[in-house]
């Protein structure tokens, strides 16, 4: 990896609300090293990288790392300190943890998108930075040398393992769709109606579906981020992708009351116990069903191979918004290449 030279001095953090530490001010942490992760607890890519965090906090931090956590809200629903303290506490995670609700800290570094991490050396320049998923060995291996920079002189333990094959250095991955969003201001729709501000609107799905849009049956409210379900209770509407991926996720939150099902199918069919996300269960009649209780990313889908499918969600919860859908991929065994490649 390459570590860049001391050009770019880190900004000084003022976030909203701190947990696991009084506030942090990187003044006071002159001599350390530093990892800044932007994060949100609606991101599958985010998500996906914690555990390394995790993993990184509880190996380095007697030598002189700090991690610091800056959660910056994707969603508003996710600006809630409450949301992003049990987020915390599922996640498992100890370091140093700030609310960046007016993004403020994330201006000031200059984040592109979530995740985004930054390594800042013992005189405060912030000496390499990623943003998205991956690159988790370089960056522990850039964690390593500017400890050793600091005046580390011990012996540091070998690089992580990772955990997963899509994260060793050289996979190659499919591609998948690309993250699809729901509001008005970025909503990827299909159908001919089109999206209108903060309005219901009657839609009627024709039946003809391109990867990466979303198409609806019945009545939903627009908004600018999400869109909800607006129909009768008595009714079911459908919100329904072409996708292609291993995985697929959905950010949802309980616009009204909580603790409500919607049912999901996909390619016509009961998502069978293989093939269901962390999220879904099977009723007593096989439905497979989502129980909302929270905003949060739910794990909807978890394929056996990678491949190209549509995934229906039938709903009749006036309650249910719905903001966004993530996939995830595989690994293409036959292209793996070598790291230096």
């Amino acid at each position: 990896m390459e570590i860049r030279p001391k050009s770019f001095r880190a900004p000084e953090i003022y976030g909203d609300f701190w947990f696991n530490s009084d506030p942090l001010p990187l003044s006071a942490l002159h001599g350390s090293v530093i990892l800044i992760d932007f994060w949100d607890y609606t991101s599958i890519g985010c998500l996906r990288g914690i555990p390394y965090l995790v993993e990184w906090d509880l190996r380095y931090r007697e030598w002189g790392l700090v991690v610091i956590g800056v959660h910056t809200p994707h969603f508003g629903f996710a600006r809630k300190a409450e949301a992003v303290s049990e987020a915390i506490n599922r996640l498992g995670i100890g370091y140093p943890v700030v609310t960046d609700n007016q993004y403020l800290i994330w201006n000031a570094f200059g984040s592109q998108s979530w995740p985004g991490r930054f390594l800042i050396d013992r005189d405060g320049y912030v000496r390499y930075y990623y943003f998205g998923e991956g690159h988790y060995t370089e960056i522990e291996r850039g964690i390593q040398v500017l400890l050793v920079e600091a005046g580390f002189h011990g012996e540091l333990p070998m690089l992580m393992e990772p955990l997963r094959d899509t994260d060793r250095p050289g996979a190659v991955c499919y591609r998948t769709t690309p993250e699809i969003y729901t509001g008005y201001t970025r909503g990827s729709i299909g159908n001919v109606e089109g999206l209108n501000l903060d309005s219901t609107i009657e839609y009627v799905d024709q039946g003809i579906h391109v990867d990466g849009h979303f198409y609806l049956n019945g009545r939903w409210f627009i908004e600018r981020d999400f869109i909800r379900y607006d129909g009768d209770p008595s009714s079911e509407g459908y919100i329904l992708i072409s996708y292609h991926a291993l995985e697929v996720n959905a950010v949802i939150n309980p616009e009204k009351e909580r603790d409500f099902v919607f049912q999901i199918f996909q390619d016509g069919l009961p998502l069978p116990n293989e093939l269901k996300g962390d999220d879904v269960t099977i009723d007593e009649k096989g439905h497979s069903v989502v129980r909302v209780t929270e905003g949060k990313l739910y794990n909807l889908v978890r394929n056996r191979e990678f491949g190209e499918h549509t995934l229906k969600l039938m709903v009749n919860s006036s309650s249910f918004g719905i903001y966004a859908f993530s996939f995830v991929s595989a690994l293409i065994p036959e292209a793996l290449v070598s790291e230096s490649g």
